[in-house]
């Protein structure tokens, strides 16, 4: 049997890898295992821009109304807007049709439970078995076919709650806003500008083949020179699904995740709302972020790669913010997953407490250089740099000579025959020569 779902979804180019036929295969399973046997089940259907959502939103909802469940229609909205609208609206799961941040050919399924959590392996493994060997039972018929329902107040009930999160108002703060021509083009204005900042957008324009395209949080180039130009405040930037956000300052330099969760973590601890002094990051997070943490009596607890270990590190200790590099960042005590307008929100609203612009906010976090290598491995062996003695020797000389004020961070790549090789310091020549010559061991030990 293969594997339908990735790290966050089902995804590949539309009409191609991801059919209307396997769309529809997939609400017909995903409604037999998060149904869970109930009778005609609600699930929440949103969508982002592209021009295939329109063909698999068609599918999923032919496959939840054939086996009995209600499709709740809620257009073009943000992917945590399904997160939210689910608890909102009492269903019992949610749909969303997105890749997020890749390019318009792709497209994606992503499914959330009835309490707005995407799903555990376990439950995506048992929609896949349904999927391959075709047990999803018999069709539905008559009075128990499930109905597709048009609820055409999501975006207001998203757009309501996102403004709950704050208090106050931002008036006075000149922002851009890059809407990547994607899901977020319509509510993250509307917000905006209701909770009284002076906005001005920037591809908010969607063809249905320009989302993500050279814009947004993956090419905020764009964004920093229209700040820089119009002179504003600062630039927010959104992916397709508007998961994420990168932000931009008023000299037009790019902040990442790091930086974000810096300023909203100084902001909360100062307020005695950052849960366990702790902010949740992932391996490939700055040490500049570790460093800045420690300074205000915080720290980073550090997980894998990958959002929903984020998740699942905050839920066991009951931690209140986290996220990553990339600028998915889940403020846990609002939304249930990473939401690139609620960190929106906070960051305008460390803004506002501290009374002070966003580039000196950053200015309490020095980031240090990273260096990535890769080093090309038998793939049956991208593992076995742990039991080298010489790999692991020469790894801890090099560690020993960053002393303390750098690290290096060895790992497999999930996907290539590979082992990544990134160094993180203050001498960005220093750390290429170390990841280059750590490649050429790694390569010679073990190709």
């Amino acid at each position: 049997m293969g594997k339908l779902f990735g790290t966050d979804g089902v995804r590949g180019i539309a009409n191609e890898e991801l059919t209307p036929d396997l769309a529809f295969k997939l609400a017909r399973a995903g409604s037999a295992v998060l149904g869970n046997g109930m009778k005609r089940p609600r699930f929440v259907l949103g969508t982002d821009t592209r021009l295939s959502s329109d063909m698999l939103e068609s599918a999923m909802v032919a496959g939840l109304c054939s086996a009995g469940s209600d499709a709740v229609m809620v257009g073009v909205v943000p992917t945590p807007a399904i997160a939210y609208l689910i608890r909102h609206l009492g269903a019992d799961g949610g749909i969303v049709i997105s890749a997020s941040h890749n390019p318009a050919q792709y497209n994606g399924i992503k499914f959330f439970d009835r309490h707005g959590y995407k799903l555990d392996d376990d439950i995506e493994e048992a929609i896949e078995q349904i999927v391959f060997e075709g047990a999803d039972g018999a069709p539905c018929t008559g009075a128990d076919l499930g109905r597709k329902i048009n609820e055409t107040r999501g975006i207001r009930y998203y757009a309501d709650f996102l403004k709950d999160t704050v208090s106050g108002d931002f008036g006075g703060l000149k922002v851009a806003v890059d809407c990547a021509n994607g899901a977020a083009y319509k509510v993250a204005p509307l917000v905006l500008t209701e909770l009284g900042a002076k906005v001005s957008v920037i591809n908010d324009s969607p063809d249905g083949t320009n989302i993500n395209s050279r814009c947004g949080s993956t090419h905020p180039e764009e964004l920093a020179a229209f700040v820089k130009e119009k002179g504003l405040d600062l630039g927010l930037a959104f992916d397709g699904d508007a998961d994420r956000l990168i932000a931009v300052d008023g000299r037009g330099e790019i902040i990442d995740g790091d930086y974000i969760m810096a300023v909203c973590a100084r902001r909360l601890k100062d307020q005695g709302k950052l849960a366990g002094d702790a902010v949740v990051a992932t391996v490939m997070s700055n040490l500049g972020l570790h460093k800045a943490l420690e300074k205000i009596g915080c720290r980073v607890e550090e997980t894998k790669v990958g959002d929903r270990y984020v998740l699942q590190r905050m839920m066991e200790k009951g931690y209140s913010l986290g996220g990553e590099q990339s600028g998915h960042i889940i403020f846990l005590e609002q939304n249930t997953t990473g939401d690139g307008l609620l960190t929106a929100l906070q960051l305008l609203d460390s803004i506002r407490y501290f009374d002070k612009s966003l580039a000196e906010l950053c200015s309490t976090m020095e980031k240090f250089p990273q260096v990535l290598v890769n080093a090309r491995v038998k793939n049956s062996r991208k593992e076995c740099y742990i039991q080298d003695e010489v790999v692991r020797s020469e790894i801890e000389r090099v560690q020993n000579q960053l002393e303390g004020n750098g690290r290096v961070l060895i790992r497999p790549s999930g996907t290539e025959p590979l082992v990544r090789i990134m160094l993180e310091g203050q001498d960005a020549g220093q750390l290429k020569l170390y990841a280059e010559n750590l490649a050429k061991l790694i390569e010679s030990r073990l190709a």
